[in-house]
């Protein structure tokens, strides 16, 4: 009986792991072209963008049906005694006889019913043009707004690759950091060996012991960036912060294209989506301005109606008419209304061409700055690359000195902090390169999931 009841508790202990185990989420590796290509899918912000130009297509659609005829259709039910409704729906029923001229059944007539149904058009034959100028005004707009999801793209993918490189940068920032524990501890169990032998004093055993410390802080500090980017990660993706993934590639320098300046800034001038977004408003501001000066025209509009009553809601004993007609309108007077409308829609033009320039001189910061980062960065990953290899001979040659009593404990930890720090500066300047050519692609409006910083 002990045994079986043995046997059953395995059974269950084993059955509790095999779910604990299958309930760990799977952690999954992730490049960064899918990364990208998750948050193209899933981004919040592109998912606006898209409904943004759902929006801007309808209102071209909208705008369309101004030149298209309207009919309406409308079923109506009244009853009262009022002398002018009795004795206008009798004529519209066609019921109305000689008794209905007695003075008291034109006075005081008896409740009557009528239903009405009623078909009406009518037609904008001519509005000085406005009607197609308020077309295209909407397909302007609906052209920014597309090229506003162009940008929204890039900007999207620039999110995607800078969270992506925070990730590698804080993963090998805590390589680092946990490299720099231990050399830390080495220093401590050396140091404790001397203090030991009565080679050096206490003071030196603390110093140490201190450093240690630093280096454990900074150990728990990088393990939290490291969480924290992962997050940002997760968002920038438009996935669940806690969603659990594993970096398919390390951080390591890259041979980039190196392009001219010239070249660069040429091709934002031509190509960057967010300068045709403001090229497309100025244009769809000049169309409001032609719709302004349209509303001084005619307007000419056609109707038409047919109506049936009866005096049931069956027809039939009731009669039937139609209507139709031309009409042209021309606005004399309005208190210069319309002046000032127009003289607001030539002030938003002149306004939207200045901020096109405002934008394309931006532009060409935007260009120059990511340009010279870029410079920079590649340069600076040379120096830190050579920076490693020295600091790194230097903490050697100062461990063998310490280790013979030629040198003391504040030559070695220097030696020590100088050797975290190049490598430090090393992954740094490798992220910025790489951040760095993705804001210059982002700048020249050529950012896209098969940029070289994309591609592996």
């Amino acid at each position: 009986m002990n045994a079986r009841f043995q046997f059953v508790l395995s059974g269950i202990a084993i059955l509790w792991f095999l779910n604990t185990a299958s309930a760990q989420p799977a952690v999954e590796s992730l490049t960064l072209q899918q990364a990208v290509k998750i948050a193209l899918e899933k981004n919040p912000l592109r998912k606006a963008a898209v409904a943004d130009t759902k929006v801007s297509a309808a209102e071209v659609g909208g705008a369309r049906s101004f030149l298209m005829p309207h009919l309406s259709f409308s079923e109506t039910v009244t009853r009262g005694n009022d002398p002018v409704y009795v004795f206008g729906s009798k004529l519209r029923q066609q019921r109305f006889t000689a008794a209905d001229f007695a003075l008291n059944k034109l006075n005081t007539p008896l409740p009557f019913g009528n239903f009405s149904t009623r078909i009406g058009g009518s037609w904008n034959l001519f509005d000085s043009f406005a009607s197609w100028h308020g077309i295209n005004r909407a397909k302007q707009m609906n052209e920014a707004a597309t090229h506003q999801l162009d940008r929204t793209d890039q900007e999207i993918v620039f999110r995607v690759v800078s969270a992506y490189y925070d990730v590698l940068l804080t993963g090998k920032q805590l390589d680092v950091a946990e490299q720099a524990a231990k050399t830390a501890q080495s220093i401590v169990d050396r140091s404790q060996a001397r203090f030991d032998s009565g080679l050096i004093v206490e003071s030196d055993l603390l110093m140490g012991k201190v450093r240690m410390a630093v280096r454990q802080q900074e150990v728990i500090r990088s393990r939290n960036n490291l969480e924290m980017a992962r997050a940002q990660l997760n968002t920038a993706m438009g996935m669940p912060v806690e969603t659990p993934f594993r970096p398919a590639e390390g951080l390591a320098e890259r041979t980039l294209p190196s392009p001219a300046l010239q070249e660069v800034e040429k091709q934002a001038l031509t190509g960057r989506p967010d300068l045709k977004r403001v090229a497309s408003e100025e244009a769809a501001q000049r169309q409001s301005v032609a719709i302004a000066k349209s509303s001084f025209g005619p307007r000419v509009n056609g109707f038409a109606g047919w109506q049936m009553d009866n005096p049931t809601f069956i027809a039939g004993g009731g009669g039937n008419n139609w209507l139709g007609g031309i009409e042209m309108q021309f606005d004399i007077f309005q208190g210069g209304a319309k002046r000032a409308e127009l003289s607001r829609q030539r002030a938003l033009e002149e306004k939207a061409v200045a901020m096109r320039q405002v934008a394309s001189d931006g532009v060409r910061l935007d260009v120059r700055r990511a340009y010279y980062e870029v410079d920079a960065s590649r340069q600076q990953v040379e120096v830190a690359r050579a920076a490693i290899a020295q600091s790194q001979e230097s903490l050697r040659i100062n461990q063998d000195r310490y280790g013979s009593g030629l040198t003391t404990i504040t030559d070695l930890l220097s030696a020590e902090e100088a050797t975290r720090r190049s490598q430090a500066d090393y992954w740094e300047a490798v992220y910025r390169f790489h951040t760095s050519y993705a804001n210059l692609e982002l700048a020249s409006g050529t950012l896209n999931p098969q940029s070289p910083v994309v591609m592996p």
